[in-house]
């Protein structure tokens, strides 16, 4: 058999198959959805999401940086102390939203994970609706379904700002939160 017979049927269900589970670019700019997150130390927190946008409740007036991760990431391990760094020095003006992918993990496990890198006071929720937040995030800006981690997504009043995939320097996030922020 002729290798060009068998990629032919191989592309065709390639192909088919390649949309399932995605939004399309259309669906992403007009659902409406909200999360529900709850951070390690019990508080809830809502995301509204409306077309493109994601608005956190506590987010108001605020830049609201998404970190989707997960512990046994070593870019997401390397973040932490950097995202410290920036609710540190940012204050009120910004909320961190560390959003894990794991199941498992317990808020103990997710506080010493962030106590073990070195990662100040910034949120991370620990709620089933994580992965359907972080799919609906990551289908919005266009990254797919099959994203990489680290992925952070920068909002202002709800409304998208920038993202990151992957490793990203703390003065590139720096720079973008307070050009948001006006400063």
């Amino acid at each position: 058999m002729r290798f060009s017979t068998l990629l032919i049927p191989l592309l065709s269900i390639s192909l088919l198959f390649q949309g399932c589970g995605e939004e399309s670019a259309d669906e992403a700019m007009v659902s409406t959805a909200n999360f529900t997150l709850m951070d390690t130390q019990g508080k809830n927190y809502t995301v509204e999401k409306q077309g493109t946008n994601f608005t956190l409740d506590a987010g108001e007036d605020k830049v609201v940086l998404f970190d989707i991760f997960a512990t046994w990431c070593p870019p997401c391990q390397a973040e932490v102390k950097h995202l410290g760094n920036l609710q540190k020095k940012y204050g009120d003006d910004l909320i961190i939203m560390g959003i894990t992918i794991e199941d498992d993990k317990s808020n103990a496990e997710l506080e010493a994970f962030r106590e073990k890198f070195k990662g100040g006071e910034y949120l991370i929720s620990n709620k089933a609706d994580n992965q359907a937040l972080a799919r609906s995030i990551a289908s919005t800006i266009g990254v797919g379904q099959q994203f990489p981690i680290p992925l952070m997504v920068l909002y202002k009043n709800g409304e998208y700002v920038t993202h990151y995939a992957g490793a990203t320097q703390e003065e590139i996030i720096d720079h973008d939160i307070a050009t948001a922020l006006g400063k």
